[in-house]
């Protein structure tokens, strides 16, 4: 009854697993299947002829060819931790089932009397991503093919499981998860994110904060206002939540993981563990210090997690104080590589809506005036009250509207900043790059495009003269970002 009711629910799935099981059947002895409670298949037991784990999951998988009409797109070998299990996960799409698309897992082993045991787990491809973890602990439940191992090396569902989108054949990273866009609360930006992720409900200004179910994170355009607490005007000054503090060296290859455990603490947050594998310089204006860094840091108690970000700090003014901005991603280290180029769409879908940030700066560069304005009011009265000269009140006034001009400007630069090498830090995720044909003019001004860096190798090469890279400090707005 079980079985009738499942296959009403999903009939291509249901008929695509049972083909597989009756083939096996007819050719060697049956495997034994074990009841999902989530909905899937489960099915293991030895492999009659096979005399590795190689052709164990060969068999299995002939099996799924032969029945589905198509041969299956398989993912990396893999080798669960402390054990001689192997595994490979499969897509597959079942003509013969009205081209029902089904995800799945392999996994083989070698028994104490020396025979290949291999077990199959599989759903809907759009389920498998839920139902793999509940299905291995109803598996592992039953299968031990390495008896002779230590219950604490038998792999468990709580084995790093790469979703159902695993690698495809040759270690290459799953294609892209589909996107639906959602949109900051203020509007000022957009991001394409997967089912399953969710959105930050604070983000707002451009910045983009998004979470993926498997403790996947990614945060963009992020800022602080920072503290060098060596200057002279800061040495007294009292530690303010949610501000940097750390002396400004203006060299990030050097000082990026200080900075980003001072991050962090401006967080309230305690110091991580970190390991920096790799840190790229980045050419910047002057007065600006960038670079990508990549490595593995635990952000949470949690266990490792692969991490791609793009820092920059901004040289700070005579009191002390500067800017560091973050783009950060975070992803566990068991789907790093399968979910590489899911993380690569999501940022490179991220949009600004710069006519909102426009206005959001207008409404901040009013009230910076009304600011400005109250302070030049009270000086006046305290001018009148000890009757100062009127020159007096003219350099306070002038002085006023001097340090407002720069903080516009300063502002307008940091938006620029942030836009501009957002569009850097996306480019360099998604291999891309922005290449300047010599030979296109429109109204004056040479064409910009961006382009794979593959291509713009190639066109580089091929003439010189007339292509060359676009770095980033260069990149046009409106048409580089």
């Amino acid at each position: 009854m079980q079985i009738h009711s499942r296959f009403r629910l999903i009939p291509g799935l249901l008929l695509s697993l049972l083909m597989v099981s009756a083939s096996l059947a007819s050719a060697q002895t049956a495997l034994k299947s074990v009841k999902s409670p989530e909905g899937g298949k489960i099915m293991y037991g030895v492999v009659d002829g096979a005399t590795s784990q190689a052709g164990g999951l060969a068999s299995v998988l002939k099996a799924v060819h032969s029945n589905c009409g198509e041969r299956p797109q398989i993912g990396r070998v893999f080798r669960f931790r402390g054990t001689d299990t192997v595994g490979v996960f499969f897509t597959v799409v079942n003509h013969l089932a009205g081209n029902v698309k089904v995800a799945g897992l392999v996994l083989a082993a070698v028994n104490p009397s020396q025979r290949v045991e291999a077990a199959l787990v599989s759903d809907d491809a759009t389920r498998f991503g839920k139902t793999v973890n509940p299905m291995l602990k109803e598996l592992f439940g039953e299968w031990h093919p390495g008896a002779t191992a230590t219950a604490a090396s038998t792999p468990t569902a709580k084995s790093p499981v790469p979703p159902a989108s695993a690698s495809a054949a040759g270690g290459h990273p799953a294609p892209a998860a589909a996107l639906h866009t959602v949109s900051a609360a203020d509007n000022s930006a957009t991001i394409g994110i997967p089912d399953g992720w969710t959105l930050d409900p604070h983000t707002r200004g451009g910045v983009m904060l998004v979470n993926g179910p498997h403790g996947e994170q990614i945060g963009l355009n992020m800022s602080k206002l920072a503290v060098d607490p060596s200057n002279p005007q800061q040495m007294r000054s009292p530690r303010t939540p949610g501000v940097l503090f750390y002396p400004f060296r203006g060299d990030l290859e050097k000082s990026f993981p200080d900075l980003f455990q001072a991050w962090r603490r401006a967080n309230g947050k305690p110091p991580a563990p970190l390991q920096v594998d790799e840190i790229k310089p980045t050419q910047a204006p002057q007065g600006d210090h960038c670079a990508f860094a990549f490595g593995h840091v635990d952000p949470d108690g949690k266990g490792m997690q692969t991490f791609s970000s793009y820092m920059c700090a901004y040289d700070p003014g005579r009191s002390g104080m500067y800017l560091v901005t973050l783009s950060l991603s975070l992803v566990p280290n068991a789907l790093a590589d399968q979910e590489k180029s899911t993380m690569q769409a999501i940022v490179g879908s991220w949009k600004v809506n710069q006519q909102v940030v426009n206005q959001q700066v207008a409404a901040a560069t009013q009230q910076a005036n009304a600011n400005t304005q109250a302070l030049i009011r009270q000086s006046q009265m305290q001018v009148d009250r000890i009757h100062q000269i009127g020159a007096d009140a003219t350099a306070r006034m002038n002085a006023a509207q001097q340090m407002h001009d720069v903080q516009n400007q300063s502002f307008e630069y940091h938006e620029d900043s942030i836009s501009r090498y957002g569009q850097g830090f996306s480019n360099y995720l998604l291999d891309q790059t922005v290449v300047q044909d010599n030979n296109m003019y429109n109204n004056g001004t040479v064409g910009h495009g961006t382009v794979w860096n593959s291509t713009a190798d190639a066109l580089v090469k091929a003439d010189p003269k007339r292509f060359e890279i676009v770095d980033t400090p260069n990149y046009w707005r409106g048409i580089d970002y």
